[in-house]
């Protein structure tokens, strides 16, 4: 929780150095198209998450099955929410004081890599009713259970590699190809408009010498 208060401290600090209108939002081209207040930016988003914080710990230790829950889930669960705090807030403030930052490669990363987390630790989550994929089908069975675990763990780790993967690949074609073939097409097209002389239709020069007496 006190992890949650560093966007808080953060925000604190550079309120002098930040506009009255911060950008909270951007669509998947990375181009902001949503903005708060400062104080909703510093305080209330911050607040949010450390309120869904407690949720997720007053609900884990509510689970009458909570002995069920191994260590290191729990240590996930715990420290998803705050670490996901630090890195949007940080987001949020570079961008508030002009720093250019690839949102939508940054936030596709980061959704890549908690896929594969997500996935690696589903089939250690044991029966309970808190952390885990709660339908009816696995909470009335401990083997329907295992078994959805297992087979959708694997299946965030695929979704989570995929994700990486797609990114490098778009990431790898617009600066290896796309921008340098753009960038020589542009060049070309101001050196030919540079060197291209200008040709005037003889017909311009005759009406424009001709006085009144030649009309």
């Amino acid at each position: 929780s006190l992890m949650l208060l560093v966007p808080i401290a953060m925000g604190l600090i550079l309120w002098n150095k930040l506009p009255d209108q911060i950008p909270t939002h951007w669509n998947t081209a990375g181009e902001v198209d949503g903005w708060s207040s400062k104080p909703f930016a510093v305080f209330f988003l911050p607040g949010l998450l450390l309120a869904i914080q407690w949720l997720c710990v007053l609900a884990t230790a509510a689970d009458p099955k909570q002995s069920n829950h191994p260590g290191k889930v729990l240590h996930l669960v715990f420290w998803f929410v705050p670490i996901l705090g630090i890195i949007l807030s940080t987001l949020t403030y570079l961008a508030a004081l002009g720093k250019e930052i690839r949102i939508e490669v940054i936030m596709p990363i980061f959704l890549g890599l908690v896929f594969t987390i997500i996935g690696n630790y589903l089939p250690k989550c044991k029966h309970n009713h808190t952390i885990g994929i709660k339908i009816t089908w696995t909470l009335s069975n401990e083997e329907n259970w295992n078994a959805t675990h297992r087979v959708a763990g694997k299946l965030w780790v695929v979704g989570g590699i995929v994700i990486l993967f797609g990114i490098l690949f778009v990431f790898t074609v617009n600066h290896i190809i796309v921008n340098p073939l753009f960038q020589m097409s542009f060049n070309i097209r101001k050196s030919f408009i540079e060197e291209a002389p200008i040709v005037v239709p003889a017909h311009r020069f005759h009406t424009e010498g001709a006085g009144p007496c030649g009309q």
